[in-house]
């Protein structure tokens, strides 16, 4: 149910979930490490070209996704200096515009889009990359600010009260789903992306007015849809005007599911200090390992809603975890069904092989991850 942004034949090179930026963030991990090379790196991002920008540009695609890799590859040295010097100047620029569009929306009274607001496409992806690239910036603050007034409640047709991020629109293909919208939970198109992003910023020291409220509301939001039963607590992948959906427990991958959700909220309740809610989604992400109907779900290696996700996410919520040694004991089982499952077909980052690949590297019970190309994921 997770649209990652489409890899069009001119766009396929400048994709960061498809295309060849993926794949040199694996080159740039061997690098760091020493199993690969350097030279690797320079021939998977040359012949780029023009790079995208406008409405279409996104920390998926174009000019911010080539800032996300150059950022890696730099890696605290002056690395591509220059290349990401000019960069910075493109994002910001892109940033402004895409941040009075938004504010123009909320003015006019419109609904907002995922791609206005998401991970993939909208400013949550490119407040991702500032917080990397420009912490202190004008640009990061309006982000943050923006994701804060998004998070305030609004009035539908109706007149009853639905969250700041409610689409019109449908969550995936099925135009069917949501008749009148829905509210978002997921970490690829819905709230617990913002709510990673302000928890992660927050967690650095990047803060502007109403911040905490913010993390506060959509943690209520996320309590108020939770669910419990024989197959432990969870949160559905969204709610509309039918109410929850859907009834069964999600694939519980990093996009939707128990795991990303457990780490959005784990980041949440680690800067607002409350121990509560910390205890509680670790222990549902625990549950969830646990349970083989849940686990049973998963059919592939891939980051998005495969096992290199879940791999991923238990990994950098074990970091943070009151007990990392009760997620120690579930890694295990979880690197072997990774390895006995379908390996993806395509070579991108995403749902591919150079993603799987990616977090299969510190697969080991009880490695801590390494790298940081899992940013573009808010994991961390």
């Amino acid at each position: 149910m997770t649209t990652a942004p489409p890899a069009t034949d001119a766009s396929t090179r400048q994709s960061l979930a498809h295309g060849p930026l993926g794949t040199a963030m694996l080159h740039i991990e061997r690098a760091r490490r020493g199993t690969g090379d350097w030279r690797d790196v320079h021939r998977t991002l040359a012949g780029t070209g023009p790079l995208l920008d406008g409405a279409d540009a996104n920390l998926f695609l174009g000019a911010p996704a080539m800032a996300f890799v150059l950022h890696l590859a730099a890696d605290g040295t002056d690395r591509y200096a220059g290349a990401l010097h000019t960069l910075d100047g493109v994002v910001a620029a892109h940033t402004q515009q895409r941040l009075a569009t938004a504010h123009a929306r909320i003015d006019a009274g419109r609904r907002a889009t995922f791609a206005e607001y998401d991970l993939f496409r909208g400013l949550t992806g490119i407040g991702t990359l500032l917080l990397r690239r420009q912490p202190h910036g004008a640009e990061l603050k309006g982000v943050l600010e923006y994701l804060v007034r998004l998070v305030e409640p609004v009035t539908g047709a109706a007149g009853e009260t639905l969250p700041g991020w409610w689409v019109g629109h449908s969550p995936a293909s099925d135009k069917t789903a949501t008749p009148g919208g829905h509210a978002n939970a997921g970490m690829a198109h819905g709230i617990t992306g913002p709510l990673a992003l302000l928890s992660l910023a927050l967690r650095a020291g990047v803060t502007v007015d109403g911040h905490e409220n913010a993390i506060r509301r959509i943690c209520r939001w996320l309590d108020q849809i939770r669910q419990t039963d024989s197959r432990g607590l969870r949160w559905p992948q969204w709610i509309s005007a039918r109410g929850v959906a859907p009834a069964l427990p999600a694939t519980p991958g990093w996009c939707y599911g128990t795991p990303g959700l457990a780490r959005a909220q784990q980041l949440a309740a680690i800067v607002l200090e409350d121990g509560d809610r910390k205890r509680m989604v670790e222990r549902a992400l625990l549950y969830c390992l646990s349970n083989d109907h849940q686990i049973g779900q998963i059919a592939n290696r891939g980051l998005c809603h495969g096992f290199g996700g879940l791999l991923r996410t238990v990994q950098r919520v074990a970091e943070d975890a009151d007990d990392p040694a009760d997620f120690a004991r579930r890694f295990a089982p979880i690197t072997k069904r990774f390895m006995a499952a379908e390996a993806p077909e395509e070579a991108g980052f995403l749902v591919g092989r150079a993603g799987a690949a990616l977090a299969f590297q510190d697969a080991e019970a009880g490695a801590r991850p390494q790298g940081q190309w899992d940013a573009c994921l808010l994991l961390t």
